[in-house]
């Protein structure tokens, strides 16, 4: 793909900042599936991202990822509500590597202060955002259309390109 352009800098550091992050993809017949993700990357060229997935709780999307490649990924501030959707069509699976694996802590840590806001017991959130041991996968792909999702008066709005979101 010739034509990437990379995410803003800005953007990139949102996308990676250890916020909520939900994962949906179709079938060819407009089936849609969707989960939680446990993190997320960006690659040091800020053209690719990275999703982390427990694979058990995935499957449903992996197989219309495999199908098609088509995601669309929903990475939202749970305090501030600040929200960007990324869309894609070139979603592939890959193994997550030992640092994917290493980051889960650290972002189990942040959701549930994040959650702490409205009195999600430690517990609940650790709970929500893990996966067992082996059972992390990572889903790469480029993102291709960005929209701004905030709740107000530009949700919803394409965002000019993800490379430059105003």
């Amino acid at each position: 793909m010739n034509d990437v352009v990379p995410l803003a800098p800005d953007l990139a550091a949102f996308l990676a900042s250890r916020i909520s992050v939900q994962v949906g993809a179709c079938d060819d017949n407009g089936f849609t599936s969707a989960v939680r993700a446990l993190g997320a990357r960006v690659s040091p060229d800020r053209c690719r991202v990275t999703i982390l997935l427990g694979r058990s709780q995935a499957e449903p999307v992996l197989a219309m990822l495999r199908a098609n490649g088509k995601i669309a990924v929903v990475f939202s501030h749970p305090v501030s509500h600040r929200t960007v959707q990324l869309k894609g069509r070139d979603a592939a699976i890959e193994a997550a590597t030992p640092a994917d694996e290493a980051t889960l802590g650290p972002y189990a840590v942040a959701m549930a202060g994040h959650l702490a806001a409205y009195d999600v017991p430690e517990a609940m959130a650790r709970a929500l955002v893990s996966c067992a041991p082996g059972d992390l996968i990572a889903v790469a792909f480029t993102p291709c259309e960005a929209y701004g999702q905030t709740p107000g008066p530009g949700a919803g709005q394409r965002l000019t390109s993800p490379a430059n979101p105003s």
